[in-house]
């Protein structure tokens, strides 16, 4: 297992943004630091209010945004609005192209979001769009499958990729625990709070790249986390 802190990844700001890049992103790049298996972006996001991205284009992509704190808006040029609210999660399969915008679609409250990008298992895909919300309740102290690979036969969001999303809020002192099959790994972020992974400290802000089969994490302060299941081996774009 391989932890990253906090300070190790590319934090940037903006007067509207604080971004934090765990991979080589726009103007950060890292040869060290391109993906991890097909995951190629992860990035943590504060939007100031009334801010955000105007529209720009995406392709053969599949994008996943994990709201947090605050309220999303997005809109696209297939017609699709949303208004994403935390714990709430929208995919976006880019294909042979998509334009759209991500806005704080508050006036008075910063926007805290995850966003990732996964490398589709097929080039020029039918674009699609998608949100559907969490409740705190469903991922209290428990791994909750969020996202799926397309014709999974789950009723969770979905992907062109075979990768699995995870997301659970823990108490504090509840330990839960994950195994990566074989030929799988996992990468997992300490959203909010502060976790023992393995015996070993993730703060907020920190990620791990587990190899290790078992995975037991344990809540040392109420936590968030994301965990995301992916191939070592993987098809890309075919």
């Amino acid at each position: 297992m391989k932890i990253i802190r906090k300070n190790e990844h590319r934090i940037l700001e903006h007067d509207w943004l604080k971004t934090t890049h765990h991979f080589s992103f726009g103007e950060y790049y890292d040869p060290q630091r391109m993906n991890f298996g097909p995951l190629r972006v992860f990035n943590d996001d504060t939007i100031k209010p009334a801010s955000g991205f105007d529209f720009h284009q995406h392709h053969d992509m599949e994008i996943v945004t994990y709201v947090i704190d605050g309220t999303l808006e997005h809109k696209d040029n297939f017609g699709n609005h949303g208004i994403i609210e935390p714990g709430e999660i929208q995919t976006m399969s880019a294909g042979t192209g998509v334009f759209h915008s991500e806005y704080n679609h508050s006036t008075k409250e910063p926007l805290r979001l995850l966003q990732m990008w996964i490398f589709s298992d097929h080039k020029d895909l039918k674009p699609s769009w998608a949100q559907q919300k969490f409740s705190k309740e469903e991922r209290q102290d428990k791994f909750l499958s969020v996202i799926n690979p397309v014709n999974s036969n789950k009723n969770t969001l979905s992907i062109h990729q075979d990768v699995l999303f995870y997301v659970s809020n823990l108490t504090v002192n509840r330990t839960i625990k994950y195994n990566n099959k074989e030929n799988r790994q996992s990468y997992l972020y300490a959203i909010k709070g502060t976790i023992k992974v393995n015996d070993q400290q993730l703060d907020e802000g920190d990620s791990a790249e587990i190899n290790d089969s078992e995975i037991s994490v344990t809540a040392l302060r109420d936590s968030e986390i994301i965990l995301i299941d992916l191939p070592i081996h993987y098809v890309k774009n075919a």
